[in-house]
């Protein structure tokens, strides 16, 4: 028997319609480092038409990629809905990649046009003659484009393209299977690899970031998106905030805390996202120069596991409620979220959300009991979760219609992942596994740590023992923080070599470098101390 019902596309298209035609009194405001440029829906509306009309205008008239090279801000925003609305495919590049990443994705994704922010032409510039394919730069912003003359492509200004075109744009009945947009993770091993999301996927994807369960966003909200636009769409907060008819704040360039606390204080946010190492710096800041962070009524916070320490200062210091977040780039991002009142439910990944699946596979790919005490590497599939890299024939990450995520933890039958390492950072030691994150989150909860990163390095007896990198903002020796942490672990986990660092290295989503610090480790350039 089959339904009544139509099959009725799930778009960009769609949400751009619903958010800017319901909703045209909200508005997109961006930061300037001084005062506020501010777009309602409504005009925002127009704005992607003009986009649209520009890049016919160039040449765009099928699944070509058109690639951002940019901060969250309106013109990006724009990007976002016109793009994929015209039938092409959105391309966010990482502008924190190494330039020769930039290169390769660039040109394995063949990117036909570039849209570059004003303040990254210098990063843009050396590298443009070697992306192959693209036809078009397209700088929004003032800069001096001189630099970007010499790699042959045609260059336009964002504000007179768009000025010379219509407002009106006649919106194509887009496949809903179709491609809107990608990304590329450099969370996997030999070159990066691309992730294609379907307009279906990232509108399910929108939809599941609204609900209760995950952010329960509304036409209440101001939503602050602080993590970057290209990276992972932005964890989908764009679109979900379109979808919802919720406000959006736009940080732009200025991610420091001084400017993120002026933010929230002046446009009373009520939802924001990023990954820990920023809520850490605002925390600190607020401290020490005070800061109203009031209006935050939920921070969904992910990218790499977040210290309870941290979230239990913000909640107890400013009110702010920190929930942890899981994804990667290949589930769109969102996957859990771990709302609950126990502590026990918050210090885990959180629990899976309706449309991802999660199971646990041990060795030889035997799927393991989901009883929470069970631990093996997590798979997980659903209508948001690719199934497999953009022209790449590599299915090594791919089992049986899973993605083997590379995370390694426990799932419990309630559906809350609890992930203890990534497979890659597990320290193996005289047999036993030792969690480097479970000693990271505890060490973080020293008040004289800033920031802790455990690997491994090898030793004669054990065959691995864990090194502690820490970041200190006061004073504290090796005994004293072994002190501290042999309340919270067993003896025999505990850190013999420890290593104080100015900083700890960072991936280009802001996650710990713990490739960089085992190089580091192998050069001889930490100074090892040992208890």
């Amino acid at each position: 028997m089959r339904s009544t019902m139509p099959e009725f596309p799930l778009t960009i298209t769609s949400i751009m319609r619903h958010g800017t035609g319901l909703f045209g009194d909200r508005e997109v405001v961006t930061y300037t480092g001084d005062g506020y440029r501010r777009l309602p829906y409504r005009d925002l509306a127009h704005e992607a038409a003009r986009l649209a009309n520009a890049l016919r205008g160039l040449g765009v008239d099928g699944d070509q990629r058109v690639a951002t090279f940019g901060w969250n801000n309106a013109e990006h925003l724009t990007a976002y809905l016109a793009v994929p609305s015209m039938g092409a495919v959105l391309h966010t590049l990482n502008i924190r990649l190494f330039p020769e990443q930039v290169v390769y994705i660039a040109n394995h994704a063949e990117d036909d046009v570039v849209i570059v922010d004003a303040s990254l032409v210098p990063l843009l510039a050396p590298i443009l003659p070697e992306m192959k394919t693209v036809r078009h730069v397209i700088v929004s912003g003032e800069a001096d484009t001189g630099a970007l003359v010499s790699a042959g492509k045609d260059l336009h200004d964002y504000r007179t393209l768009l000025d010379g075109a219509d407002d009106v744009f006649d919106w194509p009945d887009v496949d809903e299977r179709a491609a809107a947009a990608m990304c590329y993770t450099s969370g996997t091993t030999g070159s990066p690899k691309g992730v294609v999301y379907s307009h279906r996927s990232s509108y399910l994807h929108s939809m599941s970031v609204c609900t209760a369960n995950a952010m329960g966003l509304s036409a209440d909200d101001r939503v602050l998106p602080i993590v970057p636009m290209f990276h992972a769409n932005a964890w989908g907060l764009p679109y979900a905030a379109l979808m919802a008819g919720a406000s959006l704040v736009m940080p732009d360039r200025f991610l420091q805390a001084e400017h993120l606390a002026r933010i929230i204080a002046e446009e009373r946010p009520t939802v924001s996202g990023a990954v820990p190492t920023i809520w850490g710096d605002l925390l600190r800041h607020a401290r020490r120069h005070g800061a109203d962070l009031s209006s935050l009524r939920l921070v969904p916070c992910g990218g790499s596991a977040v210290p309870e320490a941290l979230m239990r200062a913000l909640s107890d210091e400013f009110g702010v409620r920190v929930v942890q977040a899981w994804g990667m780039t290949e589930t769109s991002p969102l996957a859990t979220v771990a709302h609950g009142d126990s502590w026990d439910r918050r210090v885990t990944q959180g629990r899976l959300l309706a449309g991802v699946e999660g199971r646990l596979v041990g060795g030889g790919d035997t799927v393991l009991s989901c009883d929470g005490v069970a631990v093996g590497e997590l798979e997980v599939r659903g209508s948001w979760v690719t199934a497999s890299y953009h022209l790449d024939e590599d299915t090594s990450r791919f089992h049986d219609g899973w993605l083997r995520t590379g995370d390694v933890g426990k799932l419990d039958a309630d559906g809350y992942v609890t992930l203890t390492d990534r497979a890659k950072d597990v320290i193996k030691s005289g047999g036993e596994w030792i969690s480097s994150v479970e000693l990271e989150n505890a060490l973080m909860g020293h008040p004289a740590v800033v920031e802790a990163a455990v690997i491994g390095v090898p030793d004669e007896r054990w065959g691995e023992r864990p090194l502690a990198c820490v970041v200190l903002d006061g004073t504290a020796g090796v005994a004293e923080l072994r002190e501290f942490l042999s309340a919270k672990v067993a003896r025999w986990q505990l850190p013999e070599r420890w290593a104080f660092v100015e900083a700890v290295p960072k991936t280009s989503v802001g996650k710990f470098a713990k490739r960089v610090l085992r190089e580091m480790h192998t050069r001889g350039e930490l100074t090892i101390l040992e208890s």
